[in-house]
């Protein structure tokens, strides 16, 4: 059943029905090729499975199965938007759409008193899409809470910020909150070859390389809609030069944008990332923020690149600048909670902060001479005074004799045997003498010479 479909905001023109915008050939290619049905979704299918809110509220028009209000949350481009229309064909509701960019408080009133009155009138249910609710303000989203915590209306909210930081309390209490992943290589790819073939789409118009296929799918970096708005320039670029072939070029002259050449399996990943590495480690900001911006338009897994942002804190600085762990942390869980593009600019930020610190990989080095000892079998059994004595019995084998407990010291450390007899006088961590391992350095001497009493 096709339902009349109402905006607020926004100058453009409506169509009157989903399948209508579906099927008009002058609608951008990405409209065009928006599902209608769930089977024609591709990828999402944990927030799709059986029982999941999304799929109740298409199943079933009965109240007493309808879930709650729900806040979808992903990167762009991953079917949120799509998500929404497909459930406004189901059940008997009606869909109204409205976008935070533009609508206010008064608009919301509105939205929801002809939703109370249709419920009141013809026991009609209404659906309220709102796209972008953290761009609402404090108010504008209270104005939500009555409609949603009587169910005048059902809320489905899309965001690309964490609701858990851009949306109220009381409203994310009254919603479920589902994750939207990105979409894979293959869920593209898929669309990609739909976009093609299909009638509604280019309908066999033009081919793709192989090349430009995955230069393509570099280029929009997970987001489906940039693919299919790319797709639809490269084509209109072909076609202008009298082409059926999208090559490489035509793309990149389409969109504007170098298709960088980059192989998130082969060898350009392998160099680019050693480069990115190296470059860190030798202190040259210019050429780590290079290939780190080189990876990001290519379209790197930013998770990627923050775990090696973090180990270089560890591995090239360590102790020569303790805070530098701190930054590549912090930054690992801004890209996990921004996504990009935004998370870039916290990688950036963790990057100039490794490149230009201090430089020491004593604590990395003196990890893998430990490792290096153990694994030739050296290191005997634990002192006796140190052992476990919780259990019974445990004095009575010497455990915990002798121990001398630190902090009975004035200056918190006693003289005192801590490794295996074998390991007696073995020094694993040898610090430099830069940055801020130079002062530990310095107290390490000194705690050596009193805890093996010389």
């Amino acid at each position: 059943m096709e339902e009349d479909l109402f905006s607020l905001g926004g100058d453009a023109p409506v169509p009157r029905t989903l399948s209508d915008r579906n099927r008009d050939h002058r609608a951008p290619l990405a409209v065009r090729m928006r599902p209608r049905t769930l089977e024609e979704i591709v990828g999402q299918s944990s927030a799709l499975e059986p029982g999941s809110p999304l799929r109740r509220l298409v199943a079933t028009d009965d109240s007493r199965t309808a879930p709650s209000s729900v806040i979808m949350w992903g990167p762009p481009g991953t079917g949120k938007t799509t998500l929404a229309y497909v459930v406004a064909q189901s059940g008997g509701r009606e869909f109204v759409e409205i976008s935070a960019v533009l609508a206010g408080v008064k608009e919301i009133r509105e939205v929801v008193d002809q939703a109370r009155s249709r419920l009141r009138t013809v026991g009609r249910e209404t659906v309220l899409f709102v796209d972008e609710v953290h761009r609402f303000s404090k108010s504008q989203q209270d104005a939500l809470l009555p409609s949603v915590e009587n169910r005048w209306v059902t809320l489905i909210a899309a965001t690309t910020e964490n609701p858990y930081f851009s949306v109220i309390s009381p409203l994310l209490s009254r919603s479920i909150v589902m994750t939207l992943e990105p979409l894979d290589h293959d869920d593209l790819s898929t669309l990609i070859e739909r976009a093609l073939t299909a009638e509604h789409g280019l309908n066999g118009a033009v081919t793709l390389t192989e090349e430009a296929r995955e230069a393509l799918l570099r280029l929009g970096g997970g987001d489906a809609r940039k693919i299919l708005t790319s797709l639809e320039a490269a084509a209109a670029a072909a076609l202008m030069k009298e082409s059926a072939e999208i090559d490489a070029a035509t793309l990149a002259q389409a969109v504007n944008r170098a298709a960088i050449r980059y192989d998130r399996a082969g060898d350009q990943h392998y160099d680019i990332t050693s480069a990115f590495i190296k470059s860190m480690r030798g202190s040259d900001v210019d050429a780590a923020l290079h290939y780190l911006a080189r990876m990001i338009e290519a379209g790197e897994d930013p998770r990627f690149l923050a775990r090696r942002v973090v180990i270089a804190a560890s591995e090239e600085v360590g102790m020569a600048d303790p805070t530098a762990l701190q930054v590549a942390v912090a930054a690992m869980q801004a890209v996990q909670m921004l996504g990009m593009p935004e998370g870039r600019h916290a990688l950036a930020q963790a990057v100039v902060h490794i490149a230009t610190a201090p430089k020491s990989n004593a604590a990395y080095a003196a990890m893998n001479s430990a490792l290096a000892d153990v694994r030739d079998g050296k290191g005997g059994v634990v002192p006796a005074h140190l052992r476990d004595t919780h259990y019974a019995g445990a004095q009575k084998l010497g455990h915990g004799q002798e121990y001398r407990y630190a902090h009975d010291s004035t200056h918190g450390v006693v003289p005192q045997q801590y490794p295996p007899d074998d390991l007696v006088g073995v020094d694993y961590y040898q610090p430099r003498t830069h940055g801020a391992e130079a002062a530990v350095g310095r107290r390490l001497e000194s705690l050596r010479r009193i805890v093996r009493g010389g």
